[in-house]
């Protein structure tokens, strides 16, 4: 952005520079309520080793099912390991076009019950792991950013710091 000045007042440029910098946040910050107040849920994708590969931030109400398809993008892995909340018969289904193994174990209330290899569900715990890593950072812990796209760059940081580590 240029700036001419052509009076030698700087109240008018005292005015613009304050109306640019009090813009209201544009986007979802991903702040959801949910039964602890204002929460912020964190969607990752971990390869085989428990490492971050991909993330994605919704608010705290948002559901788990509908982010794994954008999480997993063109990537073809081998298997998915994953919770119950992931038993949707769309995700199921995008999975077996690629020829990708489903471990997710089937609800209760699903009428056919899918068999599960439970040797692999075990790397799931993979997930869990790294999420109990990257909340020892207190930022990320507590999230004290507003803006979505600071807690996910500190999200990254701290990937990445756990990654070298």
């Amino acid at each position: 952005m240029q700036i001419s000045r052509k009076s030698s007042s700087i109240a008018p440029l005292f005015a613009l520079i304050s109306t640019l910098l009090g813009l209201p946040k544009k986007g979802d910050q991903a702040l959801g309520r949910s039964r602890g107040g204002l929460s912020t849920k964190i969607h990752a994708l971990v390869d085989g080793l428990g490492m971050l590969a991909k993330f994605r931030l919704t608010g705290g109400q948002a559901g788990d099912s509908p982010e794994a398809l954008p999480l997993l993008g063109d990537l073809k892995p081998d298997s998915v390991a994953a919770d119950k909340a992931y038993d949707t018969d769309a995700l199921i289904e995008h999975l077996h076009t690629f020829d990708v193994q489903a471990v997710i174990p089937s609800r209760a209330n699903r009428l056919v019950q899918r068999p599960l290899d439970k040797h692999l569900y075990r790397s799931r715990n993979l997930v869990e792991r790294f999420f109990a890593r990257i909340k020892q950072f207190r930022r990320v812990a507590t999230r004290y950013d507003k803006l979505s796209e600071r807690f996910a760059s500190f999200v990254a940081l701290a990937a990445a710091f756990i990654w070298l580590v």
